[in-house]
């Protein structure tokens, strides 16, 4: 099949009330109009054609390229938006026709349609719906779809119906272009209604071929902020479930956030109010707490993250426990059994299996060995204002005492030891105590200033 595609993305959606485009608007973190993208790259077209309306730079941005470009200098309706981008459609092309603004579209549903057209069907997406709103009606005569009557248009006996049209369709080029040469905007609206092709094809002995849509929310179109948030509840509900069904247990799949590409070994648990963003691996029995972020990581099997810990590009090692509250910045390694416990910040930072940072600790830039301690309070001064961060070294079976301040560059060998509340700047050889600290001076009979003014 040539394939060629047609996304309309010209809409000022001035309902959603911003400054930003409508199509770019988020779901699960990406724009909709990249979604919509992103399903029509599945179908392997010859082409992709989005067609915008003057001003649309931030949309070209935030899309990047492999697209053609179509403008739309004036909006005249969906027949006018498509026929702007006929010049660029070879001759012997199918045309599948998308809206920027429609994000759930499955992919099944536009190939079932796009296959009726390689065949020289005119091929409609509809759908039953509860409430049809004002949305265009399907007329069929003898179960056959012989026209579609815009909402505006529509008498009081159409307006029962409750089969709709998407919007989304497949035809011949040929047919496509007979169409545009006599489309006609002589309707409620005065625009060029590409529904209007319906009647044009039965008029020139056209088979029009209907694809029911699986589910209603895949033929949803977001005008406002309300179905924004509606659609973005039914794609998390559909990631949810895939999860389910991997065997993955769920708290609360109206609670759960993905956005991005997940993956899952068996008898995971998510808690509820988590976020998964990015490319994230959770191997064997991970159980992730309440409140979490884990983005672009890898966590290994039997890994425990306590409540409201954020993870973010790191690789952890088997049955580690990190937080609550921690904090794993990008480029953290931790090998097996590592424990990360609450208020610790790691960058940079390798630890090796068994090593441990249980409170308030800041690790940057920093290569620790196996069953090494760091105590509560110690940091990496990895920064003295210069844009190259200095390294901290800290070999196996190291015991840092709490508060402790270890200033970069620097190296702690094997079996050292740091005594609470020092200053290291030098190096500790193999199984040293370092003592890096003020003398204790008591001064005897000493009066607080407040005192001394009376006060």
């Amino acid at each position: 099949m040539n394939l060629e595609v047609v996304i309309l993305a010209a809409g000022q959606g001035t309902r959603m009330r911003s400054n930003l485009p409508k199509v770019l608007h988020p779901i699960a973190g990406k724009p909709m109009l990249t979604h919509v993208t992103d399903a029509a790259r599945t179908l392997s077209p010859k082409a992709i054609h989005v067609v915008v309306r003057p001003g649309s730079d931030a949309i070209r941005q935030a899309l990047g390229e492999g697209l053609n470009w179509v403008l739309q200098t004036e909006q005249l309706g969906t027949a006018h938006a498509v026929a702007q981008a006929m010049s660029s459609i070879a001759k012997d092309s199918t045309i599948l026709v998308l809206f920027g603004d429609v994000p759930l579209v499955s992919t099944t549903t536009i190939a079932r349609c796009a296959e009726h057209a390689a065949r020289g069907a005119l091929s409609l997406v509809t759908a039953n719906l509860s409430d049809p709103a004002e949305l265009g009606r399907i007329i069929r005569e003898d179960g056959r779809i012989t026209r579609i009557v815009e909402y505006k248009d529509a008498s009081a006996d159409i307006r029962l119906i409750r089969e709709i049209n998407s919007g989304i369709l497949a035809a011949p080029r040929a047919l496509l272009e007979k169409f545009f040469a006599n489309m006609s905007n002589d309707n409620a609206q005065g625009e060029f209604y590409l529904t209007d092709v319906v009647a044009h094809a039965v008029a020139n002995g056209r088979t029009v071929e209907g694809v029911f849509a699986a589910t209603e929310m895949e033929v949803t179109g977001v005008n406002n902020r309300v179905q924004l948030a509606e659609v973005e509840r039914a794609y998390q509900l559909i990631q949810a479930n895939r999860l389910m069904l991997s065997g993955v247990t769920i708290a609360d799949p109206s609670r759960l956030d993905i956005r991005g590409a997940v993956t899952t070994g068996t008898d995971v648990f998510i808690d509820i109010n988590v976020v998964l963003s990015g490319v994230v691996e959770l191997g064997d029995n991970v159980h992730v707490g309440p409140g979490s972020v884990i983005s672009n990581s890898t966590l290994g099997a039997g890994v425990r993250v306590e409540p409201n810990t954020v993870i973010d590009g790191a690789v952890i090692g088997a049955r580690c426990v990190l937080g609550p509250f921690a904090r794993l910045r990008p480029g953290t390694e931790l090998g097996e059994g590592v424990r990360i416990g609450n208020f610790v910040e790691t960058k940079k930072t390798r630890m090796g299996a068994g090593s441990k940072a249980n409170h308030l600790a800041y690790l940057g830039d920093a290569e620790i060995g196996s069953e090494s301690n760091i105590g509560a309070g110690t940091i990496t001064c990895n920064y003295d204002g210069s844009p190259i961060k200095k390294k901290t070294e800290i070999g196996d079976r190291v015991f840092v005492g709490s508060n402790s301040t270890l200033v970069a560059p620097i190296q702690i060998d094997n079996d050292a030891f740091v005594a609470a509340g020092s200053a290291v700047t030098s190096r500790i050889e193999a199984g040293d105590l370092a003592v890096a600290r003020a003398k204790q001076s008591n001064i005897k009979g000493w009066t607080p200033p407040y005192r001394r003014h009376g006060q």
